[in-house]
Formats: structure tokens, sequence, C-alpha cells
């Protein structure tokens, strides 16, 4: 056999296969390109602990996990010193005041906590503060009775601030002189 005979025999072989390759394979399609209109929060979930320091209002504190642009709302209920005020039923306005299961006046602080936190894991924060107790009570008059009711104190107040998320603690203390401690931890 003759050196040209093969590779002629060889280069036709060749051919035909990457002819048949061509006929039996569908032609490759380029994928539409992806555009991502939105991304999820490079953070994550985080801890967050809130601790309230306060004479008025009591000392409390949890932690717990969100995420970025979550909110996330806390509630305690406390016993005021001296216990629970009684609360008569004819009280104006006694209605949206906190009470235990025999109608007694309680303490209570709610906030709402929420964070978004940038790409460098800083959290921009905004806290809701609200709390009510009773401060003693005062003489009422309703539907010709003279009535003891408790004097309830409502203190309430929205804050901004800044904070890192690698577990440092930021304090604030509000305007009635009550102390939160947020820290935050990835």
């Amino acid at each position: 056999m003759s050196p040209c005979f093969s590779r002629s025999a060889v280069s036709l072989v060749t051919s035909l296969v990457a002819s048949l390759a061509c006929t039996l394979v569908p032609p490759a399609y380029a994928a539409t390109p992806i555009t991502v209109t939105s991304q999820a929060a490079p953070d994550g979930p985080i801890r967050y602990t809130v601790k309230v320091t306060s004479k008025q209002f009591g000392n409390a504190q949890e932690t717990r996990t969100i995420r970025s642009g979550e909110s996330d709302d806390f509630t305690w209920k406390t016993v005021p010193p001296g216990g629970p005020v009684a609360a008569v039923d004819q009280c104006p306005a006694d209605a949206s005041l906190p009470v235990d299961t025999n109608g007694a006046m309680l303490r209570q602080t709610q906030i709402r906590f929420a964070p978004v936190v940038a790409g460098d894991g800083t959290a921009t924060v905004q806290l809701s503060f609200q709390a009510q107790t009773p401060h003693g009570t005062r003489a009422v008059t309703n539907k010709g009775k003279t009535l003891q009711c408790p004097n309830g104190l409502t203190v309430s107040q929205i804050v901004r601030f800044t904070m890192p998320t690698n577990g440092s603690t930021k304090t604030l203390t509000l305007n009635d002189g009550t102390q939160l401690a947020v820290s935050a931890k990835r």
C-alpha cells in the first residue's frame, strides 16, 4: 500500500466522520444571558440581642435571628414595683393598658427592630420603643361616680442608628433615661 493512499483514506474517513457528526448533532445555541433583577441580602441571617435597662419599665433581654430588611417585634410584660395596680372596669382609657389575667395593670415594653445591612456589614437600624407603666392612681369621675384609676405613664420614641455586625454592642440612651444595648453577630 502506498503512503499516499493511506493518507487519502484517512483524510476521507476523517471528512466522512466530521460530516456525519454535523448532521447527527443538533447545532448548539448560545444561552440567553441571565439578568439579575433582585438579590438576596448579602449578610444572611444575623443574631441580634436587644437589652433594655429602665428604672420605670424594668429590665429585659432577648436574642433573635432575622435577615436584613425584616423587622421583629419584642414585647415584655413585667410586674411593676409594688405589684400590679388594680384597675376598675369603668376607668376610661384603660382598655389600651396592659393587664394580667386578673385585670390588674402591668408595665409593658415594646420594641420594633428593623435593620438593613450593607455589603460591608454595617447595619442601619430603625428602632421604635414604646412602654407603659402604672404610676400611682388618679381620681376619675365617670357617670357621676368618682373612681380611683391607675395613672398610666407612656413613653414612645423612634431612633435610627448604625452599628457593625461583628458582635460589638451599641448602647443608646432614650429621652426618659432608658438604656438600650444592641449587639449583632453574623
